[in-house]
């Protein structure tokens, strides 16, 4: 655990992501199985631009790495969770599939030259950080993504992780209990995507069944 001072006169604890995402995943195994509703119209999309290089941010488990590589595309995922990515790694295997993954917090420079993907897949990712790092998250996004590239992101709409949270700076919160606890959730609204993504052309912004924003965007 860690405990940065918020500038608000404040200090919170922060959750050190690592090992909260291998506990989730050794409590919980894969979490998730089955890919974010939007997935089959998007790949379709994908495959009629003869796009091929995905990198899927924030891999987890692997679900949406293992939907893509299935699909035929050349896929690249990269995660903090060595037991997430581990996870993954068997899920590949068992599929007779294959990918390259790489075990690194998505905050950091990504290990890939500029204009390397065809498209760039977050689902529920970024918001699991301070409005500072999103913005490194985003900018590093439009620098691996090639000129037209396609952007699909999602963030949570609502505020139901835990019971009880801390306000650390404006729409950004600590839940205090449950199996995210003390990791930061930031809580945007349409018009906060659009100003976030302002430098990229979005096409589509809607709710999915779950309550999720998802936003569909082309790399000027």
């Amino acid at each position: 655990m860690r405990t940065p001072s918020d500038g608000w006169g404040a200090r919170w604890i922060v959750e050190e992501p690592t090992k909260t995402w291998d506990r989730i995943f050794d409590q919980s195994g894969r979490v998730f199985t089955q890919p974010q509703e939007d997935l089959p119209s998007l790949s379709a999309m994908l495959q009629g631009r003869k796009a091929n290089r995905i990198l899927d941010l924030g891999s987890g488990s692997g679900r949406h790495v293992v939907y893509l590589a299935g699909r035929g595309f050349s896929v690249y995922a990269i995660d903090i969770s060595p037991r997430g990515m581990e996870m993954t790694r068997q899920w590949l295997l068992e599929e007779g599939l294959t990918a390259d993954l790489r075990i690194q917090d998505i905050s950091q420079e990504l290990p890939y030259d500029p204009g390397f993907f065809d498209a760039v897949f977050a689902i529920q990712v970024i918001h699991h950080s301070t409005i500072a790092t999103i913005q490194k998250i985003i900018g590093e996004i439009g620098r691996v993504l090639k000129r037209e590239g396609f952007i699909f992101i999602t963030v949570p709409k609502l505020k139901n992780q835990a019971d009880e949270f801390e306000e650390i700076e404006p729409n950004t919160f600590i839940p205090k209990s449950g199996r995210e606890k003390g990791l930061p959730h930031h809580y945007f609204t349409p018009a906060e995507l659009h100003v976030f993504f302002k430098k990229i052309r979005i096409t589509d912004i809607h709710l999915d069944r779950v309550d999720h924003y998802c936003l569909s965007a082309f790399k000027r």
